[in-house]
């Protein structure tokens, strides 16, 4: 929540600043069919077990107590085809690195999960509503798929654990809620400030040779915050 904090902090000083140089420059910028963004995101997820569904090793909860995913920031495209000036849908690409880590219990503060990459394929409908001067404030909301491409278990858990093979965390559908502003500058260039909120879980296997040692349910739901420039044509 510290991080969301500072991150919303600055992307709201940064869409006040620019919001008087969209103003001040948007000129003639004739609305489009396609708009493409180039973005700077920030994936803020939470990470916290909300079920155990098997734990042959016993490590919940005394070693394990709960858990917590890292944030990251990443490059990220955005790609919006416009029905008309007002309604538009929304799809993002990009890949995401996370690790998890124990924050209760006897491993506190040991990194568990490692090298987890996601992508975090959203469609979203959106409402714009035109405010005059280039400036469009904007809704929207849509289906998510949490692809999980890759994870592998710490050195740290396999050095406490050496029984430890493999883990696996599952791709999954949420939804995200999402708002944001595009600020045109003029001949189809913009700012662009998006924030999304997601609800999505998985489900994390640790295995120990073929058996699943422990299994369990976190919630991920994550503040995903953007600033970039866009294209419109």
């Amino acid at each position: 929540m510290r991080n969301f904090t500072k991150a919303a902090a600055a992307l709201t000083a940064l869409a006040a600043a620019t919001t008087m140089a969209g103003a001040a420059h948007a000129e003639g910028n004739a609305d489009g069919k396609i708009q493409f963004k180039v973005l700077a995101t920030a994936v803020l997820p939470d990470g916290g077990v909300k079920q155990v569904k098997t734990d042959i090793l016993g490590l919940v909860p005394t070693a394990v107590g709960n858990t917590v995913a890292s944030d990251n920031v990443t490059p990220t495209v955005a790609i919006e085809y416009f029905f008309t000036p007002n309604i538009s849908v929304e799809t993002i690409a990009g890949v995401t690195a996370h690790h998890v880590s124990a924050s209760a219990g006897a491993l506190k503060g040991t990194e568990l999960i490692s090298k987890i990459h996601i992508v975090p394929a959203t469609l979203t409908a959106k409402y714009h509503l035109p405010l005059g001067h280039g400036i469009k404030p904007y809704i929207g909301a849509g289906p998510a798929l949490f692809i999980v491409l890759a994870d592998e278990p710490s050195a740290a858990l396999k050095a406490a654990l050496p029984a430890v093979t493999r883990t696996k965390l599952s791709s999954e559908f949420g939804v995200a809620l999402q708002g944001g502003i595009d600020i045109a500058l003029g001949k189809g260039y913009g700012l662009s400030f998006d924030a999304k909120k997601y609800w999505v879980g998985t489900n994390a296997t640790v295995y120990a040779g073929s058996t699943q040692a422990l299994v369990t349910r976190h919630k991920l739901d994550p503040w995903v915050l953007s600033a970039g420039v866009s294209y419109c044509f």
